[in-house]
């Protein structure tokens, strides 16, 4: 289950974010070369992932800002910027553009930090946006815990698309980091449990000052944890359930 859209419609343009998904896409597409040489993609991740042994070892801490706009792959990339797009608007329409840009930045930089100190020795490069884009979903859980967001969920071959309050879309998403980074091992690789844990609760803790600026409790009493404007209304989604015509098999 993900999810694919919310019904919180943001007062301006998002220009911040729409400039932040097409650098990202811009630098994952000039760097595509680079996936078919693996030492040359090494080279690369060396000099702009996220190592935590460099760190640990006194250089390498610029990857804590590069590595935030490098992915691993077409699904790395095309999720994180899903996200990104669903969630980051609404943040940026009430932090402004610039203030927008500056949290985004923060929460990538304390993703990553989490992450180091989760395994300061790991030699395994990070890359992502992930850490940034989970601290813009703490900021709208803060913000709108009420949003309606449309979950596809996916039931091996039955595909149906629900609305649910964002507390709960965010809520599993963010419990699901913090058992999967129990579970996991950061030294081994694989994703980033840690980062995507810390970004999140940094992003709450960074929407703070937003959020009392709003009025603290009172914006939540006045829009009862609700977007303050009218929702987004999308047409009934017309995704079929599609059932295995053997029984057993996919």
């Amino acid at each position: 289950m993900f999810p694919i859209r919310d019904h919180n419609p943001s007062g301006r343009r998002p220009v911040v974010t729409y400039a932040l998904i097409a650098i990202n896409v811009y630098v994952f597409l000039s760097t595509l070369h680079l996936y078919s040489d693996d030492r040359a993609l090494l080279a690369y991740y060396a000099d702009y992932a996220l190592v935590p042994a460099f760190v640990s070892e006194g250089y390498g801490l610029s990857g804590l800002f590069t590595s935030m706009f490098l992915h691993g792959g077409w699904l790395h990339i095309a999720g994180n910027m899903l996200y990104l797009f669903i969630f980051g608007d609404n943040l940026e329409d009430k932090m402004g553009h610039v203030g927008f840009l500056l949290f985004y930045l923060s929460a990538g930089v304390a993703a990553g930090l989490v992450h180091y100190l989760a395994a300061p020795y790991s030699m395994v490069p990070t890359v992502g946006a992930s850490g940034a884009i989970a601290g813009v979903m703490g900021g709208y859980l803060l913000l709108f815990p009420r949003a309606r967001v449309d979950i596809l969920l996916i039931l091996i071959v039955i595909f149906k698309v629900i609305p649910v309050p964002a507390w709960i879309a965010l809520a599993v998403w963010f419990v699901m980091q913090i058992f999967g980074g129990l579970g996991a091992n950061p030294d081994e690789g694989g994703v980033a449990y840690w980062a995507h844990a810390g970004g999140f609760a940094a992003g709450v803790i960074l929407t703070v000052p937003t959020f009392l600026k709003l009025g603290g409790v009172r914006f939540w009493s006045r829009t009862l944890g609700r977007p303050p404007h009218p929702e987004a209304i999308y047409q009934r989604s017309r995704i079929p359930a599609v059932r295995s015509a053997r029984s057993g098999k996919r």
